[in-house]
């Protein structure tokens, strides 16, 4: 048995100072104040010197690790975001890629998630190909400016739909149902989430029942839909406000370029600590930075100016929650770690609990990360 003293524990809605935490078989086993708990003599102890020891992160929605596209070397990605504290990940596919190249990702995840290197990968996150093709980077790249046929996508379900964790849709598409069928026929635990959308509240509400349940990059390649001269209409971010059955991702960059640090607080007001994803949304461009953004280090842009994702990881994504919204770190652990594992269906993460995965991370209070520990052994 594994015993983490001197912890400062991150549970979900408080904290335990002074914590020891003891790890058996991969699994956390027990917790408590150092002083009122027994070590046993032949507990291997790890001293976590005084760090925050919290469940690892779940970013759900992130495309490249460091420069390796996630579709193409899901391991070398993987091992990448592992050192930044995130010890289940989600690669994400891109709205523009081809048929050939989700199969492609279908076939090379499927081989990371059996080997050594590979064990956060959870799935995947397919982002599209059935977006709306107005909304996004790289917009005039989109090979899915076509109708939603089922001798494109059934090929792309058999590749990659028994590992599909979450598919974004544009519920405005014509025959998205039929695709969303499908999809869930595969893997009836999908989720799916509304995204590079101008969709009515009444088509993403329809789409509720057959798993909708996540608003993608919240704020982020949404349209709008204006009834009246001079009167603002609703869309896709007021369905994601309004309805407490839809978690909102949001990406926190350094200077709240991607949503605003006003719109993070007013998010956070209305949809409360564990309606909200944070996500790292990472990406790999090489346009330069457009005219009056040449100091942000943290975007990326496509070569017409538009955002093209972040180049963050999700403990820096955290820090910047924390700084923009006034969150403490509990709350951050919470929309980094227990929401995406719960909105997934991951309920053997994301928290501190007798009987879950010990994948923990230590971390300090501007969250730097100092220790990973997955299925109860240290990785970094």
């Amino acid at each position: 048995m594994l015993a983490i003293t001197n912890a400062e524990l991150i549970m979900r809605d408080h904290l335990i100072p002074d914590a020891v935490l003891f790890v058996e078989n991969g699994k956390i086993e027990g917790y408590g104040e150092q002083r009122n708990t027994v070590i046993p003599a032949d507990c291997d102890i790890l001293d976590a010197q005084g760090a925050y020891v919290g469940p690892g992160l779940v970013d759900i929605h992130t495309h490249t690790g460091d420069n390796w596209q996630f579709w193409q070397e899901p391991i070398k990605a993987a091992l990448f975001h592992l050192k930044h504290g995130t010890t289940t990940v989600l690669p994400a596919s891109y709205a523009r890629m081809s048929l050939e190249q989700h199969i492609e990702m279908g076939c090379n995840v499927h081989k990371a998630m059996q080997q050594p290197g590979g064990e956060t990968i959870a799935g995947v996150y397919l982002e599209g190909p059935y977006t709306n093709p107005k909304f996004g980077s790289n917009r005039s790249c989109n090979p899915w400016n076509k109708p939603v046929e089922a001798a494109d996508y059934e090929p792309m379900i058999a590749a990659c739909g028994d590992i599909a964790k979450a598919w974004t849709v544009a519920p405005e598409r014509n025959d998205i149902l039929p695709f969303v069928l499908a999809a869930k026929k595969a893997n009836p635990n999908i989720r799916f989430t509304v995204g590079h959308s101008e969709a009515t509240p009444q088509q993403i509400e329809a789409l509720i029942p057959y798993g909708l349940c996540i608003g993608t990059h919240h704020t982020n390649a949404t349209g709008s839909l204006p009834k009246y001269p001079e009167c603002r209409g609703v869309c896709v971010d007021e369905a994601v406000n309004y309805n407490r059955d839809i978690y909102a991702e949001l990406i926190c960059d350094s200077r709240g370029i991607h949503v605003d640090p006003y719109m993070l607080r007013l998010i956070r007001k209305i949809k409360g600590d564990d309606r909200i994803i944070l996500i790292s949304d990472r990406t790999y461009a090489d346009a330069p930075n457009p005219p009056g953004y040449d100091d942000i280090t943290d975007i990326n842009f496509d070569k017409w100016g538009d955002i093209a994702g972040s180049k963050l990881t999700l403990e820096v994504a955290c820090r910047n929650y924390m700084i923009h919204t006034g969150a403490s770190i509990v709350d951050a652990f919470r929309v980094a770690s227990y929401n995406p594992a719960r909105a997934l269906g991951f309920t053997d993460r994301g928290e501190i609990a007798v009987g879950l995965r010990a994948d923990l991370i230590f971390v300090d209070q501007k969250m730097h990360v100092r220790t990973v520990i997955v299925n109860g052994i240290k990785r970094v």
